[in-house]
């Protein structure tokens, strides 16, 4: 299967060099003739599913518990001010 390498790595938003999109683009090549052979597969009585087996969270009890001093928890911050922990800016 012929595969257009560089739109899949434009798309991808990937940074291959060159040797590497040469050696990918077989290997690819392999993978989507798998999938292509996964629609000869008769799936007309099987149920959709999101995941191969039954999942379930498993949730502990909301229960009311001592909550942390708020001087004993500044105290381990590197900064702290008016009782609130100090960051760094990450938005402009």
């Amino acid at each position: 299967m012929e595969i257009d390498i560089s739109r899949l790595v434009k798309l991808a938003r990937i940074e291959l060099k060159p040797e590497e999109e040469l050696r990918l683009a077989p290997q690819l090549g392999e993978v989507l003739g798998y999938v292509d052979k996964l629609k000869e597969l008769n799936v007309d009585d099987v149920e959709p599913t999101a995941h191969a087996s039954p999942l379930s969270n498993v949730l502990r009890k909301d229960e009311l518990a001592d909550s942390l001093c708020r001087d004993d928890v500044l105290r381990n911050a590197p900064e702290s001010s008016n009782g609130l922990f100090v960051v760094p800016k990450i938005v402009e």
